[in-house]
């Protein structure tokens, strides 16, 4: 068994899914387990139409949904079969109904809280897998809808829900495995429901995570994520073009590229991965002949100390400066128990006897950070920084990194560098102005020489 997960853009459209569903056929034997995201970018419009409700505008959001319902109903209606038409309607009808109760919701409530939040994102998830079901055997492929709801069994932290693993591995055993016989079984991605039925959403991008869990329930030999890129690059092609195709990687260093902005993975795909032991392997659907990116639990050697650069924009930098901190102890546990309290996650640590510099890229919640940091030290914050990652397992054992990097960087301002924990990266911050030109004499100093035919 094997899953298969593909993003929007590979099922925006009728032609979109006429190409998956080639891509699809000749796995079939291998019992495909398929994730789909929202076909396109329903996601964004479900949402504007939910920010309309909630300021008072019921009519126009409504006239977005209908707006919705005439492009799925178009683009379905090209390919779903004369015979399945009645059951595409109704899975509109249903859909529909469903959605536009949830925008008179949010226009009573006047706001968009957390449970309608994943209530309103759900609907393009539901819509994209239902008709993909419907569509397949009009290709050749017998197919079945699995509601992700009914396996995906999450706790009750709307936007960011957790999944119960033991109970949703249970749920795709028992429900999964059974549709799989003969069968291309389709569910929406991102989504699941709490132990009492009620939708929860894995964040955006959690379509990866959905197609990584399913595996793991499923026991799948391996997990396809099927994207609009060759693989991991050696760079961000949107920062640098011309990266060139990373073919085999560890779950530890795709980890640690997930996390610092590589766009490609979601970063908590790799973790029900790397429990069970199955490699992942990064497809472009409008290129199905490339091999891809393949992460695999071991080591991956490679005769380039650096595997791939990843990098993240809009990165703010906290400064935190006391004299109580020398020689003493505890005041780290306070530092961290503030931004613990607003649940914002730092990126980067870097500490002297005196001072504590940190990065972060969520600052919904950054004036009460600072306030509440300013009763115990002094505070500085820069924004508008950008982070820069070089990535490899074989950097923990390559004299001379440090000196290159900076050799490479002679013309740009560090303002930050760490080497993770793992040893397995090296970061540092630069002025948002310099991250192109950062990259781009970075990846000249470790990948110039590289002959893209033997690179791992």
């Amino acid at each position: 068994m094997i899953v298969m997960k593909f993003g929007g853009t590979s099922v925006e459209s009728a032609a979109a899914i006429e190409r998956v569903a080639g891509i699809i056929r000749p796995r079939f034997e291998q019992r495909p387990l398929v994730v789909v995201s929202a076909m396109g970018k329903t996601t964004n419009k479900l949402l504007a139409a939910a920010d309309k409700a909630a300021a008072g505008n019921l009519a126009d959001a409504l006239r977005d949904a209908e707006d919705l319902r005439g492009f799925h109903r178009t683009e379905a209606g090209k390919i779903i079969p004369t015979e399945s038409a009645s059951t595409m309607e109704l899975v509109l009808e249903n859909n529909f109904e469903a959605l536009e109760t949830t925008l008179e919701a949010i226009a009573t409530a006047g706001q968009i809280t957390p449970l309608l939040w994943d209530e309103v994102c759900s609907y393009g998830e539901r819509l994209s897998s239902a008709l993909v079901a419907l569509a397949l055997p009009a290709f050749g492929l017998p197919a079945a809808h699995l509601d992700a709801r009914s396996v995906l069994i999450t706790d009750s932290r709307h936007t960011q829900a957790l999944p119960l693993y033991s109970r949703t591995y249970s749920r795709f055993k028992e429900k999964a495995v059974p549709l799989m016989q003969g069968r291309v079984v389709i569910m929406g991605g991102f989504i699941g429901a709490t132990a009492d039925g009620v939708t929860t959403t894995l964040g955006r991008g959690g379509s990866d995570f959905s197609a990584a869990i399913a595996g793991a329930g499923i026991g799948a030999e391996e997990i396809q994520i099927w994207t609009d890129v060759d693989g991991m690059l050696t760079c961000d092609p949107r920062v640098l073009p011309g990266g060139h195709l990373v073919k085999n990687i560890s779950f530890a260093e795709a980890a640690e590229l997930a996390y610092f902005g590589a766009k490609v993975l979601h970063p908590a795909t790799v973790q029900p991965a790397i429990e069970k032991n199955i490699p992942v392997r990064i497809l472009n659907s409008r290129r199905p002949e490339v091999a891809g990116t393949l992460i695999v639990a071991d080591n991956v050697e490679c005769r380039n100390s650096v595997k791939s650069i990843a990098c993240k924009r809009d990165i703010t930098v906290v400064n935190i400066r006391s004299l109580r901190m020398l020689m003493a102890h505890g005041f780290l546990r306070r530092i961290f128990e503030v931004f613990d309290r607003y649940r914002t996650p730092v990126d980067m640590v870097s500490t002297s006897e005196v001072s504590v510099s940190l990065t972060i890229d969520q600052t919904q919640y950054l004036a009460d950070i600072e306030a509440e940091l300013s009763k115990i030290a002094e505070v500085t914050v820069v924004p508008n920084q950008a982070l820069i990652c070089l990535v490899g397992d074989a950097l923990r054992e390559t004299p001379g990194i440090a000196k290159r990097i900076f050799s490479a960087l002679e013309t740009v301002n560090i303002r930050m560098i760490t080497q993770g924990a793992s040893l397995l990266n090296v970061s540092v911050v630069v002025d948002g102005a310099d991250l192109v030109r950062g990259v781009e004499a970075l990846h000249q100093e470790f990948f110039r020489d590289l002959d893209p035919e033997v690179f791992q």
